[in-house]
């Protein structure tokens, strides 16, 4: 790299504007403008985005430097992010039914637009990482472009400043004076906290610097939180999976791989009823009526491991690891995992019973039991007779052309289009039933499907959570939290007091609060001979 030597003889950076260690300017830009306030943002130093513009690494450094670039990284994550609230994200739709159909179902050409736009599943989409990924390395990029040559101009700074340097100072004054007190004003200042040197009757004197930093922390908490964010997608670190279970079924934990599987042994729902209850409950429970308010609702389970390799098709051999009563708010943990209980459904449909009837005598050839989630295709009743179960819709309507159709996969209201065989109807007769309707084709059958019976069962929903980033999540808060307060409650001061000539120089420089930095120099000079410097900025 090229050195721009100043006249105090200082070798600076290429692109440095304000020499390092007198402060004079040596940007063509400054040397110009030789009337204006000096920008101290950065001290002048030379940073790298605006030294090297040549290669495709720096073109690459230089836009992920701008503050503009990372402004607007983060408002096109903001309205991602907002996008993907306007309609349910597909983990949140029932599982019983495909996205695809759920969207366009729901919410008509824009539910199908927002599917088909990828929408439905955007904080887990590559683009979105991109995004996120894109802030981290704005400032990344933008930190060290700033950090690295800001902390080597303040490290090099001398305590003798060039005379156009003072001049050019927000708070500034000149005085004609032989009464120059080094001693009274180091006093002065080391009472005030400063760090005070001296160096041939000229005095620099400074106290805050390290909230300078305060940005810098800000971005390396953000960095922190954003990498913790992104190490949500990493497979293993992180589950928010609903889990239904009915009563009596044993099913796979998700996020565990196949290892840990639950059984639900009861479901209990307890209701506040008025007689039982004191009369604390009373007015409550009679404006809103007697057993509607849920006073407790549990899940029963008990918990399994695998043993041994999954070996799939096969039935895995599971041991017991604990029984345990999950209620809200008082999940099952184990390992890195927590179930919650948050939602149940009583009395779902389960199993329905029919008869084969002879509709002339009322004669029935044998029952059949028709599991609603996972109905067998033919029941053999023997004797030649079966029943065939031709169409199964589990949440039943008429769509608007009146063709049968399903809403769900779950059987709230199921109807099944049935073909029975007899010897004496050897071809099949058909039958369309649902609940309380029987509906046959023209003609008249000689057989029916009666039904006989129904079995419903309890289930309860559990939310599985693992998350191992929530620690990086909170070092991350924390750490900018820190940056926050150090940035905001303190602020980086300096006084420079200069002899030229038969005059004495005193300047001020703070990146916050003059107006606090102002009553330290007036009481600085109090009783002196040296003027209080004036705020230059009120001139322009």
């Amino acid at each position: 790299m090229n050195k721009v030597t100043c006249e105090c003889g200082h070798a600076n950076p290429e692109g440095t504007l304000l020499c390092e260690s007198c402060g004079n300017p040596i940007g063509e830009k400054e040397k110009k403008e030789d009337k204006k306030l000096l920008d101290m943002k950065y001290e002048g130093s030379a940073r790298r985005s605006q030294t090297y513009k040549k290669t495709f690494v720096d073109k690459i450094w230089n836009f992920f430097s701008s503050v503009k670039v990372g402004v607007w990284l983060i408002f096109l994550t903001l309205l991602a992010s907002a996008l993907g609230t306007v309609f349910p994200q597909e983990m949140y739709i029932p599982p019983s039914v495909t996205a695809s159909e759920f969207y366009k179902d729901e919410y008509g050409f824009l539910g199908q637009l927002y599917y088909e736009l990828g929408f439905h599943n955007l904080y887990g989409s590559w683009w979105y990482m991109i995004l996120v990924a894109s802030i981290g390395i704005s400032l990344v990029i933008a930190s060290l472009d700033r950090f690295v040559p800001l902390y080597k101009a303040l490290k090099k700074q001398g305590v003798t400043r060039h005379a156009s340097f003072m001049k050019r100072q927000r708070l500034y004054s000149s005085t004609v004076t032989n009464e120059y007190d080094v001693e009274l004003l180091k006093k002065r200042l080391t009472s005030k906290r400063y760090r005070v040197r001296v160096e041939n009757g000229n005095i620099l004197a400074e106290k805050g610097r390290f909230s300078r930093w305060g940005p810098y922390v800000n971005h390396c908490g953000l960095i922190l939180f954003l990498f913790g964010a992104m190490l949500r997608f990493v497979p293993g670190m992180y589950v928010d999976e609903v889990l239904w279970v009915r009563e009596g079924e044993t099913a796979v934990i998700p996020g565990t791989e196949g290892r840990y599987f639950l059984e639900n042994k009861d479901f209990i729902m307890e209701v506040y009823e008025k007689d039982k209850e004191s009369e604390v409950f009373e007015e409550a429970i009679t404006r809103v009526g007697d057993g509607s308010v849920v006073k407790n609702f549990q899940s029963n389970v008990v918990l399994y491991e695998r043993k041994g390799e999954i070996v799939h098709g096969a039935t895995p051999e599971l041991t017991e690891v604990k029984e345990e009563e999950i209620r809200v708010n008082e999940p099952l943990k184990f390992e890195s995992f927590s179930l919650y209980q948050v939602d149940y459904k009583l009395n779902e449909l389960n199993k329905m019973t029919f008869s084969l009837i002879d509709k002339e005598t009322e004669k029935s050839y044998g029952q059949i039991t028709v599991d609603l989630l996972d109905p067998q295709t033919e029941y053999d009743l023997g004797n030649g007779y079966k029943v065939e179960i031709s169409t199964y819709l589990p949440d039943f309507y008429f769509d608007e052309e009146g063709v049968p159709a399903t809403k769900t996969r779950i059987p709230d209201n199921p109807a099944f289009v049935f073909k029975m065989f007899t010897p004496e109807t050897p071809e099949g007769e058909s039958s369309f039933v649902a609940i309380q309707q029987t509906i046959e084709p023209s003609g008249e059958n000689k057989f029916k499907m009666k039904f006989e019976g129904i079995e419903t069962k309890d289930l309860t929903a559990l939310t599985v959570r693992k998350d191992l980033t929530l620690w990086i999540l909170g070092i991350g808060g924390a750490i900018f939290m820190i940056g926050v307060i150090q940035g905001m409650y303190w602020n980086h001061r300096r006084i420079w007091i200069k002899r030229e000539d038969d005059k004495v120089l005193v300047a001020g420089h703070t990146n916050k609060n003059w107006y606090g930095l102002s009553k330290e120099l007036k009481s600085l000079v109090e009783d002196t001979a040296l003027n209080m410097p004036k705020d230059q900025k009120e001139k322009e």
